[in-house]
């Protein structure tokens, strides 16, 4: 298991988020791989992470879903992978007091390159989905709850998500009403809703 840190549109190294990428071993068989090892795990985070919940989502292509956040007194963070078909995975750092807040770091997960992003508490997640269909499944450290629950609106101009819309080849992007509705990152911050 290899864990890396992204860098931003910038260059810029961003602390917290990890890409995981596995080791598999395949022959004319099939294959084999180790998609969680909670040793290692901790090693590369720093600290013993405790999973609250298992989630899993089926999306048919264009669908963007995000850019989903939870503030205390029930943060969220996901380990987040695409069982089926391709996503384009998205974090945003909106942690007021950090050297990348308003950045983010994006990565195709896929079921054919078995990558997971580490995805930790004060970022806001996201993502597209690339192939006809995704099923994405993640591990949440924390309860969902509703009253803690925020959302950014996807395309905000500010966050200047380079979103690879180039491989929906013509697909509308499709959105909940809520995500729709979702505020700017500006008026996020202007709110309070951001981590401090």
């Amino acid at each position: 298991m290899q864990f890396e840190q992204l860098t931003t549109s910038s260059g810029v190294l961003m602390q917290g988020p990890l890409l995981i990428t596995p080791q598999a071993f395949g022959d004319d068989r099939g294959w084999f791989y180790e998609s969680w090892n909670q040793r290692k795990f901790d090693d590369a985070v720093g600290e013993s992470v405790l999973f609250s919940q298992d989630n899993h989502s089926r999306s048919i292509q264009g669908v963007l879903r995000g850019l989903h956040y939870q503030l205390a007194p029930e943060p969220q963070a996901k380990l987040v992978r695409a069982t089926v078909g391709a996503i384009y995975d998205v974090a945003v750092d909106i942690r007021r007091d950090s050297p990348t807040f308003g950045a983010w770091v994006g990565a195709e997960l896929s079921a054919e390159n078995k990558c997971q992003l580490w995805i930790p508490e004060g970022f806001a997640h996201g993502f597209l989905t690339l192939s006809d269909v995704a099923e994405v499944q993640y591990k949440a450290r924390g309860f969902w709850n509703k009253s803690c629950e925020r959302a950014i609106i996807w395309n905000d101009s500010d966050l200047a998500i380079a979103w690879p819309l180039e491989h929906l080849e013509g697909t509308e992007v499709s959105l909940s009403g809520k995500d729709a509705d979702a505020a700017g990152f500006k008026a996020a911050e202007a709110a309070g809703d951001v981590f401090p």
